[in-house]
């Protein structure tokens, strides 16, 4: 199967974007961990799991259109000095991921390469519920202090 060069650097970058979430969460886990936030941490796991899930999807598509996978940028992971740092950088990575999959969607539709712009179809709907627990999260009340 011949891919387009353009599906296959969407997913290169889409693998790379995955990658980076996965880091960025684990990252994340782990500070939560020193900080004393065990639910925090497990939840921060939960997702690394779910964006390493989205790397194995992201790989095997490579791999059947006889490709070798190639992330060429991981983006350092931006784990914040608090909570709300922490809230906010993972919103901007689950929009960049909405924006990256809307756009890599839109470009195999037009190539007719339907079986990938599934795939991205998938992912972005994944990334759009993250974004929109994460969007749920940030815009709910905070106590005041004590």
């Amino acid at each position: 199967m011949l891919a387009n060069p353009r599906v296959v650097g969407y997913l290169n970058q889409a693998l790379g974007h995955e990658l980076s979430a996965v880091q960025h969460y684990l990252t994340q886990a782990c500070l939560c961990d020193l900080w004393g936030l065990p639910e925090a941490a497990a939840g921060l796991r939960r997702e690394a799991d779910e964006e390493r899930e989205h790397v194995e999807r992201i790989i095997g598509r490579l791999l059947l259109l006889g490709l070798t996978p190639q992330a060429t940028q991981v983006a350092p992971a931006r784990p914040g000095r608090d909570r709300g740092e922490m809230l906010r950088s993972s919103h901007a990575l689950e929009t960049a991921a909405v924006r990256l999959y809307a756009d890599a969607e839109a470009a195999c539709v037009r190539l007719r390469d339907d079986a990938t712009a599934h795939l991205f179809a998938d992912l972005r709907r994944d990334e759009e519920r993250h974004l929109a627990t994460l969007n749920r999260i940030l815009a709910a009340p905070r106590p005041p202090p004590a």
